[in-house]
């Protein structure tokens, strides 16, 4: 049985669409229409029936799957255990972290990095979205969270704290508050989606609801509405730039703490060890813990 076709298999199964798998795998539609159709004569069963659009595991294709998975970890654990003996500062290093680090920071540490180690080519993966990696989706995470993911290893580079800002177009037409009382008073951009459950959030909820006007799930694009005056927001301090305007610190938010993470498997490698230690040494530099 060809492994490629069991990475076809389980990429619909993980997107649930033939669209979803070749944009997972960097294929066309119809290279994974053709491979799960030959799998499927191969093995003389279906593993698939399309429900409400999207494709569904049959009784077989369930059968099939604990199968597929148990394969793929023997395969990416033979993976990780070669790389792991990788003791050359060259190669690829894929890197995943959230908008405005990605955006800000981490450029200009990438680049300093490349004057010391021109050899080794760092791929940045821009997401909140957590990746997979044991698969090797990405060899470093930076992650903003108080409990990072057990079967990762890594250190805690910065702590950032969280307070109110404003603009000079909102203070025009508003005027500014002087403390955490007098936002009963102003207009505040909220959040929504999956950032409602972040503490500070859950605490502006309760205190200052009625105030919102504006929710989005995204701190960069939150620190653009501060921006064009449609309100003020609570940010980490690492959303800072000269267009906004710092007013006073969130006492009662938990501070964010900011995260190097990667698999046990890659820690000894070392271009992935390098970069690690640079990006701790340019985070602790920027937001001292």
């Amino acid at each position: 049985m060809d492994w490629n076709s069991l990475k076809v298999f389980l990429a619909i199964v993980r997107s649930g669409s033939l669209s979803g798998a070749a944009n997972n795998l960097d294929v066309n539609h119809s290279t994974v229409f053709r491979r799960l159709n030959a799998f499927e004569e191969e093995i003389e069963g279906q593993l698939f029936e399309r429900k409400n659009n999207r494709y569904e595991l049959t009784t077989l294709g369930h059968e099939l799957y604990e199968f597929a998975l148990n394969i793929e970890n023997s395969f990416d654990g033979i993976r990780r255990h070669i790389i792991g003996k990788d003791i050359q500062p060259k190669g690829i290093v894929k890197i995943t972290a959230p908008n405005n680090i990605a955006y800000r920071y981490l450029p200009r540490y990438i680049t300093n990095f490349n004057l010391e180690y021109p050899d080794i080519h760092i791929e940045l993966l821009v997401s909140n979205q957590e990746f997979n990696m044991s698969n090797r989706q990405a060899d470093i995470a930076v992650r903003s969270t108080s409990s990072p993911a057990e079967h990762l290893i890594g250190r805690q580079v910065c702590t950032l704290n969280w307070s109110v800002f404003a603009s000079k177009a909102y203070e025009d037409k508003f005027g500014l508050p002087n403390n955490i009382d007098e936002l009963a008073k102003h207009v505040l951009i909220g959040a929504t989606g999956g950032m409602c459950r972040l503490p500070t959030f859950i605490w502006q909820d309760k205190h200052f609801a009625d105030q919102v006007v504006t929710r989005c799930d995204d701190l960069t694009a939150m620190s653009y509405f501060v921006e064009s005056g449609q309100g003020l927001a609570f940010l980490p301090d690492d959303q800072s730039r000269p267009e906004l305007i710092k007013l006073f610190a969130i006492q009662d938010s938990q501070p964010s703490n900011i995260w190097l993470l990667t698999h046990p498997d890659l820690r000894n490698v070392e271009r992935i060890k390098l970069v690690m230690q640079y990006l701790t040494k340019a985070f602790s530099q920027e937001w001292p813990c």
